[in-house]
């Protein structure tokens, strides 16, 4: 365990606390709206602010990596112990479209602080979880007495996870050397809620599919023609009909190869939660949980795979009615991963699935969007112990596990780097990533500036 005095790093954390907001408020000014042309120079000044300012918090190599698309920032800080563990911090520095007409109570980029929260784009998603590492590591040099951090650290900052990352693995792969890493640590992420401190453990993958089926050149008469030639949209009907089992499982042959199962021990973990299945229902928009039997809503959300019709359409879809045999029908499919099961693999399976089930005088075509990983850290996992020990002494708190349901590029540094990654961050359900009113809990965020302070420590002892 690290020798970091915990109330070293506190009293440090609080004498720069009102530089630190300042300076984030400064960043959140800026409008690094990936998704939006007209932002792209704020994206890339979004990028060169934060490229000064670690050069500022002092790591000695700060440089803007370039993209087809918007700009990463990429900075190292070498620890002087020559057999320190290398660790990479995840984060990106853009954020999702944001108008004071979309709701908010306040220009979304004018940050302001109200009852101990910082509301602003940006504050919770992403930029705030990335900032806290500057004052984090600097509290861990001033609590240590240390010139460098106890491991040597990088960072790699994207500028386009909100608009799907479609740069991101090409990055990684061409700068794979320099993001060399024992472990990744992914900022982008959050907490069950305000009172219960959580470490993530893993994410879903994802696989996307489009099934379009074809049968007559054009639509025609259903009483000249119906009953005597294949109907697409009858086709596509009995074939996601056939998605799933009575007990709700995936009906597509080899689709669970492989999967990790859950271990007891995580299931009582999840169980130790504070899940309210009616709070969760009204968040969910819906009226009753559903999904795959013997598994709990959480358990199914986060540890099991799924498949999800996206959308669906075919024929007629007018005002009254059109008594035709459509031309074509097709269904965008969605399938969650989880750990052991290969994308590809799933794919291949689905693919075989659907074509035995099209009809003779069906054409069809069935498209694959890039997938992407799942993954997944095994609890006993000594790096994952150390975030939740690093974590815990700064909540003052017992630290309880969650996994993500939803799928990210964190995926692509694990299969690109061959590195465990794990999650640290701060944000809560009411934070309201990409909503409008986004704001980030002050004691929450300098929770993550003492997680992070207490980490590299705690890392460098574990890792040896």
């Amino acid at each position: 365990m690290s020798d970091t005095p915990d109330s070293a790093v506190r009293t440090y954390t609080e004498q720069h606390r009102t530089t630190f907001l300042d300076d984030l408020a400064e960043w959140l000014r800026i409008p690094s709206v990936s998704a939006q042309p007209e932002h792209e120079k704020d994206v890339r000044r979004s990028a060169e602010w934060l490229s000064r300012k670690l050069s500022e918090t002092g790591f000695p190599l700060t440089e803007i990596w370039e993209t087809p698309g918007a700009p990463a920032v990429f900075a190292e800080w070498p620890s002087d112990d020559p057999d320190a563990p290398v660790v990479l911090v995840y984060g990106h520095h853009d954020v999702q479209p944001a108008a004071r007409e979309d709701g908010w109570s306040t220009d979304p980029f004018e940050p302001v602080i109200r009852d101990g929260r910082m509301y602003g784009r940006g504050a919770a998603d992403d930029k705030g979880q990335v900032f806290f590492h500057t004052l984090g590591v600097r509290a861990h040099l001033a609590a240590t007495g240390r010139t460098t951090p106890a491991v040597h650290l990088k960072l790699l900052v994207e500028g386009e996870e909100e608009s799907g990352s479609p740069h991101f693995r090409a990055l990684a792969e061409a700068h794979a050397g320099r993001l060399a890493a024992d472990v990744v640590i992914v900022s982008d992420t959050g907490m069950w809620d305000e009172n219960t401190p959580t470490v993530c453990t893993g994410m879903r993958g994802l696989a996307e599919c489009e099934i379009e089926l074809h049968g007559p050149s054009q639509d025609i008469h259903s009483g000249s023609f119906g009953g005597a030639v294949p109907n697409p949209a009858t086709a596509l009907a009995r074939l996601v009909a056939a998605l799933h089992d009575e007990d709700g499982s995936v009906a597509v042959p080899g689709f669970y190869d492989g999967v990790t199962e859950l271990t007891e021990t995580e299931r009582a973990l999840f169980a130790q939660l504070p899940f309210d299945e009616a709070t969760w229902l009204r968040t969910a928009a819906s009226q009753a949980t559903a999904g795959e039997a013997g598994y709990s809503t959480l358990e199914r959300v986060w540890a099991r795979p799924t498949a999800e019709v996206n959308g669906i359409g075919g024929g007629y879809q007018g005002a009254g009615s059109k008594t035709v045999i459509p031309s074509s029908a097709s269904v965008k499919l969605s399938f969650r991963l989880v750990a052991g099961q290969d994308p590809e693999r799933v794919q291949e399976a689905v693919r075989a699935w659907a074509e035995a089930r099209i009809p003779a005088g069906i054409r069809h075509r069935i498209t694959f969007a890039p997938a992407t990983r799942p993954c997944l850290t095994p609890l006993d996992h000594p790096a994952l112990q150390a975030v939740a020990r690093a974590m815990g002494r700064a909540f003052g708190s017992r630290i309880l596990f969650t996994r993500e349901g939803g799928s990210g590029p964190a995926a692509d540094l694990q299969d690109v780097l061959g590195a465990p990654v794990l999650f640290l961050g701060i944000s809560v359900p009411s934070d309201g990533w990409h909503g409008p009113d986004e704001k980030v809990e002050l004691d929450l965020l300098f929770n993550g500036v003492e997680t992070a302070a207490h980490l590299w420590g705690e890392l460098a002892t574990a890792l040896r």
